[in-house]
């Protein structure tokens, strides 16, 4: 072996037993003691954690609703409402809350009036139609000359808090922020109050906006087209095939009764965790917890959604045609989170496809430049119920998705007709313990992980059996979930094949 290589090979070494030296030496045991829970009276379950080794604290609120909950002509409607949570209280975010209720009512009337006429298609009466439209953007001009714009975050900013920000996936929302530890209070108080009865002020303008996160995002991204033509053929049952942002019709259809209605049924305190990691003492913070979210009424926890996914008999596939470069992805059928095969998935995803030491980054990109990106993950477009795990690549200058697609299955061959070897299988197992210990360094990341297994798992203790699982993998099983789930008659494919303007 000539210097250099074997210089690298050292070095490589080196990373890989560092890593697990890292995760190894990480005390689980200590850090679990550490965990306070305690479940209110209303079902409200809390997550507590000290860390004292700064003087600010991590907050996150996990929903468990995402957009596979969103109610029939509502798609979009979870991520509606995350964006509906910035815009403050009763006593946040509104220059005169009795007048303002008051132009909201008026607003909601008149838009609900403009909908029937709309819904009426080719027979709807244009006149009518105009007249409304008038109203309509008069009452929410009026409505917004009541509201403090942004007033819920100038409040947090103001105050020291750092990183408030929200996310919705398709199983959970998830609200976040970081703030000095002597503004624990202000968090409960704010906190509780944006959930315990939302306005849901400047509704129909913050629409327009999600109307155009999805223009961004899918109308105008030929990746986005494709990946969403995909997933709608990979699902024929399950919610999944939904897009996360909504269709725009119905983005269109948004009404407040309707957002109203999402909220008093998912944002019940059974379905929500409180997970908070810092400078806390956890006494105080269960104090404040019951003066300020007690308060929230107890209701049934909504169920889960009960539609299956039937299992795929043949290959689907679909092409499109864009002046834009080629693409294809491909998305095979796999379990659930929780269930045993997934662990064993993402060790195979690792191998496969992740990095530039994967079979495809080396066959694709590196020796036959067939392609100048490629990327594998798994759990598309969620993972609280059975989903994808999905292939991505895209062909370099004077290649096609045809010749690119041929390679992946090639390369996905060798791992079905050869066990990967030993060395390889701890390599993955050494990147993924690190990966898992390095996300629990930091308070938010902790916070979000403790909520994030309660609420896949139904126990957060499960956050701390994770090496365990990992460390139970072996190469016999990557090659068995290779051929038990990428076949295919398990896969649907999306091609773009790139046409002259």
């Amino acid at each position: 072996m000539e210097k250099a290589n074997c210089s690298k090979v050292l070095i490589a070494a080196c990373i890989i037993l560092l890593m697990v030296t890292n995760a190894i030496g990480f005390d689980f045991s200590k850090l679990e003691k550490s965990v306070t829970e305690r479940t209110l009276d209303n079902g409200l379950k809390i997550l507590v954690l000290e860390r004292h080794d700064a003087p600010v604290v991590s907050f996150v609120t996990w929903v468990n609703v995402g957009g596979a909950d969103d109610p029939k002509e509502c798609t979009g409607l979870a991520h509606m409402f995350e964006h509906m949570a910035f815009k403050g209280t009763r006593d946040i975010g509104s220059k005169n809350i009795d007048d303002e209720l008051k132009l909201i009512a008026i607003e909601d009337s008149i838009y609900m009036e403009l909908r029937s006429e709309r819904n009426k298609g080719r027979l709807a009466d244009s006149s009518r139609l105009a007249e409304l439209l008038k109203a309509y953007d008069d009452a929410r001009e009026a409505s917004f000359e009541l509201v403090e714009p942004n007033e819920f975050s100038q409040i947090v900013e103001r105050e020291g808090g750092v990183g408030l920000n929200a996310g919705t996936s398709m199983d959970f929302t998830m609200y976040i922020t970081s703030y000095p530890s002597n503004r624990l209070e202000l968090w409960m108080a704010m906190e509780s109050a944006r959930f315990a009865n939302p306005v849901l002020r400047e509704m129909y303008k913050e629409r327009d906006v999600v109307a155009e996160e999805r223009r961004m995002g899918i109308e105008s991204s030929p990746f986005g087209r494709l990946l969403d033509d995909m997933r709608s053929a990979a699902f024929k049952a399950h919610p999944y095939t939904n897009p996360i942002v909504g269709h725009a019709s119905d983005i269109q259809n948004y009404s407040r009764e309707a957002a109203g209605a999402f909220y008093e049924k998912h944002y019940v305190p059974s379905n929500m965790v409180i997970a908070i990691v810092g400078d806390v003492k956890t006494k105080e913070v269960l104090k404040l917890a019951e003066k300020y979210w007690s308060p929230l009424p107890n209701k049934p926890k909504p169920e889960a959604i009960s539609t299956i996914e039937p299992v795929q008999k043949g290959e689907r596939r679909i092409v499109q045609e864009d002046p834009a470069q080629p693409l294809l992805i491909i998305g095979w059928h796999i379990p659930e989170e929780t269930h045993p095969d997934k662990l064993v998935i993402d060790a195979l995803v690792d191998y496969f496809g992740q990095g530039r030491t994967s079979l495809l980054y080396e066959s694709l990109v590196k020796d036959k430049k067939i392609a100048s990106q490629i990327g594998v993950f798994a759990g598309y477009p969620a993972s609280k119920y059975p989903s994808l795990c999905l292939t991505y690549v895209i062909p370099s200058q004077g290649h096609t998705a045809a010749e690119c697609e041929e390679q992946v299955y090639t390369e996905l061959e060798k791992i079905l007709a050869e066990l990967i070897a030993v060395e390889e299988v701890e390599k993955i197992k050494a990147r993924a313990k690190s990966n898992f210990v390095f996300g629990l360094d930091n308070n938010t990341g902790l916070a979000m992980q403790l909520a994030a297994y309660q609420t896949y798992w139904g126990d957060w203790h499960a956050l701390f059996s994770e090496l365990d699982r990992i460390n139970a993998v072996t190469a016999q099983d990557i090659q068995d979930v290779a051929k038990k789930y990428f076949t295919k008659e398990n896969r649907t494919v999306a091609i773009m094949n790139t046409i002259e303007n």
